[in-house]
């Protein structure tokens, strides 16, 4: 009776190897691509109106600048499996202004590598207006992009008194797409 049903276990678990390995090829397992997709929050920051009027001097400001550093780019692994990268900017305007955004992306030597910009709405302290804008980079500008260690965003006003209230709201996201 033992002897039985050692048997009767014994051949479906010899089944089950031989059905898991007859159809595998396993050359197959050069064809594999692993696409990883990475989320990093970017850029992030509130500019309040009194940054753009120096009430010493009575002068305007018209451009900020802020520089965020973005070392994810310059591993040579990554340069080299980055296919794509999806930048998303939101800005929140209760400034009575437009405003131009740059976004400019350069290397050690301060060098632009990859550049893009968009125009922000302006809005009001009641009603503050959301403008979002997405860059999507891939072919031949990812060589260029992954040239970058930091990103310098500058946001320029047209105009600026000493009466200018609200605030300018920034967040972003990238989104990088990579196949090893």
């Amino acid at each position: 009776m033992k002897k039985n049903l050692t048997y009767i276990l014994l051949i479906p678990i010899i089944l089950l190897f031989y059905a898991c390995v007859t159809d595998t090829d396993f050359n197959q397992a050069e064809d594999i691509a692993l696409k990883p997709v990475i989320e990093l929050d970017l850029i992030y920051f509130t500019v309040q109106a009194n940054r753009f009027y120096d009430a010493v001097t009575q002068n305007q400001i018209l451009t900020v600048t802020d520089t965020t550093e973005i070392r994810f780019l310059d591993d040579t692994g990554i340069q080299e499996a980055l296919k794509r990268a999806d930048f998303y900017f939101k800005f929140t305007n209760s400034i009575p202004r437009n405003f131009i955004a740059e976004f400019d992306f350069v290397n050690d030597l301060n060098e632009i590598t990859y550049q893009t910009q968009t125009n922000v709405e302006q809005g009001t302290l009641d009603t503050p207006v959301v403008t979002e804008f997405t860059e999507i980079v891939q072919g031949d500008a990812i060589l260029q992009l992954t040239q970058a260690n930091k990103v310098i965003v500058k946001v320029t006003i047209p105009s600026s008194d000493e009466t200018i209230e609200g605030s300018l709201n920034l967040q972003s996201k990238a989104t990088y797409y990579v196949e090893y």
